[in-house]
Formats: structure tokens, C-alpha cells, sequence
């Protein structure tokens, strides 16, 4: 790990999913020197009611980032609507080399006009949504296009976060990393994706996303 640490930023905001944010960190963090931006440093409520404490405004970001990131979450539809927010996210971009998102984060680089033309994924609750930022839907974990990479739902994070990092650092460090993470999923039941699961489950999960308050899309 002789070369110089990435610069990523992450970008926290009311209502984000903590294992968005969280599964990209835990793969990134060996090589790379985090920033996490918000408005102000004062703790930022994720969607679960656990907070992260930003260690950075987004008046204070450094001159160019390695990596642009926005995690996903109950809280998006908001960010979407925040001016700041998509403000910081436009001029970020510009000094940014690649451009990122897991989950619905990805309407968030959309709202921003920073996903038109680009093969993108997020959320399966929220897929047909990229369209109207004119993005192109992918279903995969993880899709990158050009200097855009996206990644699914929740957990896809942690998948994106490897795939980042093998692209930035090499297959062997991210498989490195990937191993140190015990990361081999099995999980207990084949109902991971709408595709698997019983349309009774689907159904409860889109019936939930509904009626929670800024939940027109899931984390």
C-alpha cells in the first residue's frame, strides 16, 4: 500500500441508510482517507434513528476527490429537494474522478442532472425511476458506465465497494480486502430480489416503503 491514500467523499443527509454508507466504507477505508459531508458537523439521523457524526462540511471538501459518493435511504425524496445538496453535488462532480451511489442514491445523482445518458442501477422498489433522469435502468449489483458507478440496494453496497476498489487499486487488493471482511454470502432464503420472493412479500415490502414518512423510494 505504497501508493498515496484515495480521496472519498461520502455524503451523509437526514434519513440515509446506515449499511448504504456503511458497507462502501468498511471496503474502501485500508486505502483510502474518508470524508464524510454534511452541512454542518453536527450528527446526522440515518433512517434506522442511529446517527454518523460528518467530519467535513460541504463548504470544506478537498480540491478533488477520488471518489463521489451518495448512499441511499427513507430520506431521499428530501435530498432530492434540497438545493444545497444537489448544488454541492454538481460542483463536486466536476473535481471528482469517478461519480457513485448505492441504492436510491442514485436518484440523487439524477436529481442532480448527473446520471443523463448513463447505464445506472438502484433499489429494485425505485428502478423505473432512473428513466425520468433520463439514466438508463441495469438490473445488477453493481453497474458501472464511464465514470459512473452505481450500485443496488442496501447490501449491493458492499459488492460496489469492491468493485470500486478493484478498479482504483487492482482484483488483488480488493480481493484482499474481501476475504479480510469475511465477505461469502449465503444467505438463509432465496426471496433476496422480487424475482425470488413470494408476491405476497414483495407486495408487504412496496406496501411498507409507501407508508413510511419520505418513502417514495427505499434505501
Amino acid at each position: 500500500m505504497s501508493q498515496e491514500p484515495l480521496e472519498v467523499g461520502m455524503l451523509l443527509y437526514p434519513g440515509f441508510t446506515l449499511l448504504d454508507l456503511v458497507g462502501p466504507l468498511t471496503a474502501l477505508w485500508m486505502h483510502s482517507n474518508i470524508y464524510l459531508f454534511w452541512k454542518t458537523l453536527e450528527p446526522v439521523i440515518s433512517d434506522s434513528g442511529k446517527a454518523m457524526v460528518p467530519t467535513a462540511t460541504l463548504a470544506k471538501r478537498p480540491a478533488k476527490l477520488d471518489v463521489l459518493f451518495v448512499p441511499g435511504g427513507f430520506g431521499t425524496p428530501a435530498a432530492m429537494e434540497d438545493a444545497e445538496l444537489i448544488a454541492f453535488l454538481r460542483d463536486a462532480a466536476r473535481q471528482s474522478v469517478y461519480i457513485t451511489s448505492v441504492c436510491s442514491g442514485s436518484l440523487i445523482l439524477g436529481a442532480a442532472g448527473l446520471l443523463n445518458g448513463y447505464q445506472a442501477t438502484t433499489h429494485w422498489a425505485a428502478h423505473e425511476q432512473l428513466k425520468s433522469f433520463g439514466a438508463v435502468p441495469v438490473k445488477a449489483r453493481v453497474v458501472a458506465d464511464r465514470n459512473r458507478i452505481t450500485g443496488g440496494g442496501v447490501t449491493a453496497g458492499i459488492d460496489f465497494g469492491l468493485a470500486v476498489l478493484a478498479k482504483l487499486r487492482g482484483v488483488g487488493e480488493a480481493q484482499f480486502v474481501q476475504l479480510a471482511m469475511e465477505y461469502d454470502p449465503q444467505p438463509p432464503f432465496d426471496c433476496g430480489s422480487p424475482e425470488e420472493a413470494a408476491p405476497a412479500i414483495v407486495q408487504r415490502v412496496r406496501e411498507m416503503i409507501a407508508r413510511l414518512p419520505d418513502a417514495q423510494t427505499a434505501g
